[in-house]
């Protein structure tokens, strides 16, 4: 699946699925930039593609900032006219009972990983729409499709962008848009990497492949709806989640 020549924004790319993302989009011939808030990760990893033939550079993205969001845009607008891929990635989160949080992390969790891409999306929709055309993926959550125990709040929110990916494709599809979800189960991510043994061990048991996904094979799935393969799929929902989660 190549896409060799089309420039591509992914956000949270300094680690993790997005880097993995950023790494598979640039084996596959695009200019990436890698948005991140994360200064010496986010170089590091587009130096690291640079170093294996790609094309990356690295723009320091907060994506809960109105004014970091613009100067992403200007700053890809001005080195290479405008973006052909956008993928919103960036997103955090953190495993609590609900009872026991409270607004302030509400919003952060709101923000990172809901109005972030909303954002986004809008800053570099414009472009997209006057060229018409444009891929743009979102990568939420099986945790948006089914719910996830002790992460109400970001399943809320990524349920929010799953949503919101299949209006968009809708009022986007005039314009040759394309608009696709990738939702990830399990992955081995530092965030993963956070959660206690034992509950990272009854975790890998549930799955029926019985290990986690690895960043990559998501990624897969990412680059097959930034490539020509899915020019006539449009707010569609792609679960890599080793069959733990079979739903509609």
């Amino acid at each position: 699946m190549k896409i060799t020549g089309k420039v591509a924004v992914v956000t949270g790319a300094a680690s993790g699925i997005g880097l993995a993302t950023a790494q598979a989009l640039a084996q596959a011939g695009a200019r990436i930039f890698i948005g991140d808030i994360n200064v010496d990760a986010g170089s590091s990893a587009a130096a690291a593609i640079n170093a294996a033939g790609g094309s990356a550079e690295f723009i320091r993205l907060d994506v809960t900032s109105d004014e970091s969001i613009a100067e992403c845009r200007k700053s890809v607008e001005q080195k290479a006219g405008a973006a052909d891929i956008l993928v919103n990635c960036a997103g955090w989160s953190k495993i609590d009972y609900f009872a026991n949080t409270g607004p302030d992390l509400w919003r952060k969790l709101i923000d990172l990983n809901y109005l972030g891409t909303l954002k986004v999306t809008h800053a570099f929709l414009g472009k997209m729409t006057e060229r018409k055309s444009g891929k743009i993926v979102n990568v939420a959550s099986d945790a948006g499709r089914v719910g996830s125990g002790g992460e109400a709040v970001y399943s809320g929110a990524k349920g929010a962008v799953i949503a919101f990916t299949k209006a968009l494709a809708r009022e986007s599809a005039r314009y040759t848009i394309n608009v696709n979800c990738v939702c990830p189960g399990p992955t081995d991510t530092p965030l993963l990497a956070s959660i206690p043994e034992k509950q990272r061990e009854a975790l890998a048991r549930a799955i029926p492949f019985k290990r986690f996904a690895k960043p990559s094979e998501v990624a897969d799935a990412v680059l097959f709806f930034a490539s020509g393969r899915s020019d006539y799929l449009t707010g569609q929902v792609l679960s890599v989640s080793g069959g733990l989660t079979m739903v509609d």
